[in-house]
């Protein structure tokens, strides 16, 4: 997993190296969030808790936060979206209740992420690169075009 570093302010960049990948699950598990940074830690969080309530079931731990989401007052009001991956599954949770699991194996957020996604997708089919070659070739892609990305990149790998 990996991420840009750029916090933005409407058009002022207010930090350049921020981690918005974090590991949890004892380390087996990976989160990367985007939008707002306190709505990202918040949501993280939340799911931590779901995690260990679920002894560290994944599947069953972001549909339960994907449902809390949903229906919570307050939960409704975050402004985030997340993407939550073990060495098998992988999944995409927002506020509006999606929960989408790739069929491809990519998943993208966040402003530089159609940008990312498309470079990655054209990676995959046309090269041998390995999954963090392909991660961070389009994450320069998507630091390049979308000036709400930069070329500060977290990664983590499992």
């Amino acid at each position: 997993m990996i991420s840009d570093g750029q916090v933005t302010f409407n058009n002022t960049v207010l930090k350049a190296s921020a981690g918005k990948v974090k590991r949890t699950g004892k380390g087996k598990v990976l989160v990367g969030f985007a939008g707002g940074a306190a709505d990202g830690l918040a949501l993280f969080s939340r799911f931590e808790g779901k995690l260990d309530e679920y002894q560290g079931n994944l599947e069953r731990a972001v549909v339960e936060l994907a449902k809390d989401w949903r229906t919570d007052r307050a939960l409704r009001q975050l402004q985030a979206q997340m993407i939550v991956a073990d060495a098998d599954k992988s999944f995409l949770v927002s506020g509006n209740g999606d929960l989408l699991q790739p069929d491809e194996g990519l998943l993208a957020i966040g402003s530089g992420a159609n940008y990312a996604l498309a470079a990655a997708r054209a990676l995959l089919l046309h090269t041998q690169l390995s999954a963090r070659q392909v991660a961070e070739e389009a994450m320069r892609v998507a630091a390049e075009i979308c000036i709400y990305t930069n070329a500060h990149f977290t990664i983590e790998e499992l």
